[in-house]
């Protein structure tokens, strides 16, 4: 006689309905993204006139260094819309002739290069900062209400939104009104002492190492460099404390930093940047999200600090 099986409770159906649907739902979260058709290389090349700019001269610093290897050049774009009084007391030494003749003075190791007055801590041999403004308030974050922000989707572990304004790397908390620009390589602040409002923009650094998100909302951040990352990279570290050159002649001199907007049309450099607003931008995201390739294992998820703005000379 053959036997069957006595019939199961209902409940025990429910039960095992909603246990099949829960293993088909994480099968499918655990199931790799689409990769995407085409590379990040292919995205670019690829990519229209239209979602390209070209830096502002205005808001564009070109410093010459002479270093160790020769001379080199280095592209800072400034951010007024976050540091603007910081901004205008930079175009305001940078015009009067400042920075020219400084040097770098400090290279720390994973962490910033730095450059200013090297007797900036000696009032009787300081350099006087002329017509700029010798004190500031800290402009450490702007309200986040109607600020044009790229929103990145995945998850940062600093604040609890990330993403890109004007082609700047930004964090923000909402329900606080509040965003700032984050400590991201080739980042540039504003260098201070023990008070908060005591950075002018005389003295200023670059990222060079991991990210130390942790001085967001302690320094100023006034811009970003986008050209030249690999000189200021590449110098020799600092020997004393906090990474600060002992002896004088191991510093790299300033020769001048100038704006673009100060220059002849024939001797700027041309450069132009992805805009952060464009559909390219939110393909080459997609890209570095899903790496193909090379890559045997697709993270599938970028973070805010690893999406650098592409750069290409002006056609």
């Amino acid at each position: 006689m053959s036997k069957t099986c006595p019939p199961l409770p209902a409940m025990v159906i429910k039960l095992l309905g909603a246990a099949l649907l829960s293993l088909g739902a994480t099968v499918q979260a655990q199931a790799p993204a689409a990769k995407p058709a085409r590379s990040a290389a292919d995205i670019l090349a690829q990519s229209p006139a239209s979602d390209w700019r070209s830096p502002d001269p205005r808001d564009t610093l070109l410093m010459e260094l002479q270093t160790a290897r020769g001379p080199g050049q280095v592209l800072i774009e400034l951010a007024p819309r976050f540091a603007p009084r910081h901004v205008a007391n930079i175009r305001s030494l940078a015009r009067a002739g400042y920075y020219d003749g400084l040097a770098v003075v400090r290279v720390q190791d994973n962490f910033v290069t730095q450059w200013g007055d090297p007797d900036a801590d000696k009032p009787d041999k300081a350099r006087p900062l002329g017509e700029a403004q010798a004190r500031l308030p800290a402009e450490f974050s702007i309200a986040y209400k109607d600020l044009p922000i790229s929103r990145l989707p995945d998850v940062d572990g600093w604040a609890p939104v990330s993403g890109f304004v004007d082609g700047f790397p930004v964090a923000a908390q909402p329900e606080a009104d509040k965003a700032w620009l984050t400590h991201c390589y080739g980042m540039v602040g504003a260098g201070r002492g023990n008070a908060p409002d005591s950075s002018t923009g005389s003295s200023l650094y670059t990222v060079i190492g991991h990210a130390p998100r942790g001085l967001d909302l302690n320094i100023t951040l006034v811009g970003r460099v986008i050209k030249g990352m690999e000189l200021l990279a590449s110098l020799p570290r600092g020997g004393g404390a906090m990474g600060f050159y002992v002896q004088a002649e191991q510093r790299s001199p300033i020769q001048r930093v100038r704006l673009l907007a100060d220059m002849p049309d024939a001797e700027r450099p041309r450069l132009q940047l992805l805009r952060t607003d464009s559909k390219t931008w939110l393909e080459l995201l997609d890209a570095r999200r899903h790496r193909s390739g090379w890559f045997v294992h697709s993270p599938a998820h970028i973070e805010v600090c690893s999406a650098g703005v592409p750069s290409r000379p002006a056609p």
